[in-house]
């Protein structure tokens, strides 16, 4: 597989990232999210990494630098599910994923894009939630 499947929920996109995440794959992930955020005019980026068992540093800077970017077309990248063993290996090699949100599951990271999405629009549910 050389690209992660993106579906749009509402106004926000919707990565599970289900295999190893090689750095091609990566790169093309952060290339595909950063289009689909400017033609979908999504607010909110939802990025599950459950599935993965190591995020090494590669893989670290490009969720940061997704982030950065989706943040700059006026997006709110929030990453779930990382597992215990990949926080305390992130710690431990000295980075701290800048500009990430994280939650601990799909549910909680929804919330918090929706959350942003009303401070944005005034009101609950405005954005297509």
């Amino acid at each position: 597989m050389d690209r992660i499947p993106v579906l749009k929920i509402g106004a926000a996109l919707l990565v599970t990232i289900q295999v190893d995440l090689h750095d091609s794959v990566a790169m093309a992930l952060e290339e595909d999210l950063s289009n689909l955020i400017v033609k979908s005019g999504a607010k909110g980026v939802l990025i599950d990494i459950s599935a993965l068992e190591i995020v090494d540093s590669f893989i670290g800077r490009t969720l940061a630098n997704i982030a950065s970017v989706a943040r700059l077309l006026d997006a709110e990248t929030v990453v779930v599910g990382m597992r215990p063993a990949v926080a305390i290996t992130l710690v431990e090699l000295g980075l701290s994923l800048p500009g990430v949100r994280t939650a601990l599951n799909a549910e909680r990271g929804m919330a918090l894009i929706q959350a942003r999405l009303s401070d944005s629009y005034g009101e609950p549910g405005a954005a297509g939630f």
